[in-house]
């Protein structure tokens, strides 16, 4: 084992875990109590439960948070109460809160938050938990800007707690067959792989809105907007809609991109190339939305013994040019998927093709005859044990909270997502500047464009900081 993997080690020791989530240990320290003493078989003592708060009750903070029912959900935070009452009332003894910074300064015994906000408030929170020593769970993508991204990363690293970016398929084993039959050489080299989505789902392409609707009663507007700049409620932004807008969501390629181009981004080591480039087409880009329609072109290196690859992204109805391997009569249905073009044959993740079911998404080989002579290896990547919580799988949050309590390093912890998130938000900045960019990773800017590397970090309001 070595030095850095001991040191991995020892900060996810439940004793190190108490020390970093609950303060210094001393001599009257709380310390986990074992599973045989309190508990009987298959059950869980007190002792051995996390307090988890969830700060973002809407549908996906709620779906997170119904995920963690074996722990103890003890606070709960929105800034829009009318839309927290479901969750409100399916946790009755929680202490409630609107402003986040409130309940993490009052709630001491807060072990591990779940931040499920709008994309911009997203940076801010998850520091400022980290910065308690609470094990962050943060929906995807990680941060609204590049330069977010790189500090949260670095705030995980120094702190030490368990971490994990929503990007729930990255859990599956569907995405670690798909790492293992590519390093096998099931389709040869790739140079090209193409990913698509159906968002948006909601608007973009807008101008700024007309009117000055009435907030509703429940909501604190100003607590909304953190770090974003003031301007009066519209219904335009909240609820759901502000995933369009450049100053609150991401678009399309920020909503989706984390999850449909996560394996691509394993399976091809991308996070390897200290440089790479990116442009893009799109239509219906306005100065304050994301386009209606965008296509985003990313160049890669060589990585290793893996050749130059351009991973090719699709949104807005936007779809890959039709394998010529397919028969007329085979179509591809389904909302996200991949295709990684290899010098032997093609392979599809994610994809569902006609006459298939869910389950079988991915991987598949375009060419039945590769698909029938394949042999795929043995697993390599260890597989996340199956929990199913309300009759979905619940991987991703099971392993965050097995995290927090010591078990190993989440999949997604901030070391892997924030480099997915960052080349995902580089495709926004290729779109939102109409110029080629050209990335140096390890000093963190933008080589060829001024005017580009300005849009790796937003100004904040006054009053607000990382």
């Amino acid at each position: 084992m070595t030095r850095r993997n001991e040191n991995k080690r020892v900060k996810n020791s439940p004793i190190s875990r108490r020390q970093l989530l609950g303060g210094a240990a001393t001599a009257t320290a709380f310390f986990i109590v074992p599973r045989h003493v309190l508990g009987g078989q298959g059950n869980q003592p007190p002792s051995e439960k996390l307090n988890i708060a969830g700060i973002g009750l809407g549908a996906m903070g709620a779906d997170n948070l119904r995920a963690c029912d074996a722990e103890n959900i003890v606070a709960l935070c929105d800034v829009d109460w009318d839309m927290a009452a479901i969750t409100f009332q399916r946790y009755p003894k929680a202490k409630r809160y609107k402003d986040y910074r409130r309940m993490l300064d009052r709630e001491d015994n807060i072990d591990a938050v779940i931040v499920a906000t709008p994309d911009h408030t997203h940076a801010v929170i998850t520091a400022a938990a980290m910065k308690r020593g609470k094990g962050v769970y943060t929906q995807m993508p990680l941060a609204h800007d590049v330069w977010e991204v790189r500090q949260l990363a670095r705030i995980a690293r120094e702190s030490g707690v368990a971490t994990q970016m929503g990007n729930e398929r990255y859990s599956a084993p569907t995405v670690r067959r798909v790492c293992e039959w590519i390093w096998d050489g099931c389709i040869g080299p790739i140079r090209e792989v193409h990913c698509w989505t159906n968002r948006p789902q909601w608007p973009q392409g807008m101008s700024r809105p007309n009117g000055r609707p009435t907030a509703p009663p429940g909501l604190e507007w100003d607590l909304w907007l953190g770090p974003a700049a003031e301007r009066p409620y519209h219904d335009a932004y909240h609820p759901y809609n502000w995933r369009g807008w450049r100053d609150f969501g991401t678009g399309a390629l920020g909503a989706m991109g984390c999850h449909v181009m996560d394996g691509a981004f394993w399976a091809l080591r991308l996070a390897e190339a200290m440089k790479f480039t990116v442009e893009a087409e799109a239509t219906g880009l306005t100065s304050k939305s994301y386009p209606q329609a965008s296509t985003v072109r990313y160049h890669f290196g060589a990585r290793g013994e893996m050749p130059p690859v351009t991973l090719n992204w699709y949104d807005g109805g936007r779809r890959p040019p039709r394998p010529e391997e397919f028969p007329d009569t085979r179509e591809f249905v389904g909302s996200n998927g991949t295709i990684f073009v290899g010098e032997k044959g093609k392979l599809t993740f994610g994809a569902l093709t006609a006459g298939t079911s869910a389950g079988q998404a991915g991987p598949r080989f375009i060419s039945e005859s590769l698909g029938q002579s394949y042999r795929p290896p043995e697993p390599t990547i260890p597989r996340i044990k199956e929990k199913r919580t309300w009759g979905k799988l619940r991987r991703h949050e099971e392993e965050w909270t097995a995290a927090c309590k010591g078990g190993r390093p989440a999949c997604s912890r901030f070391e892997i997502a924030g480099p997915l998130t960052e080349m995902v938000l580089l495709g926004n900045i290729a779109l939102l500047s109409g110029e080629a960019i050209e990335w140096d990773s390890k000093n963190q800017k933008i080589t060829n464009s001024s005017d580009a590397n300005r849009l790796l970090r937003r100004k904040y309001r006054s009053g607000w900081t990382l």
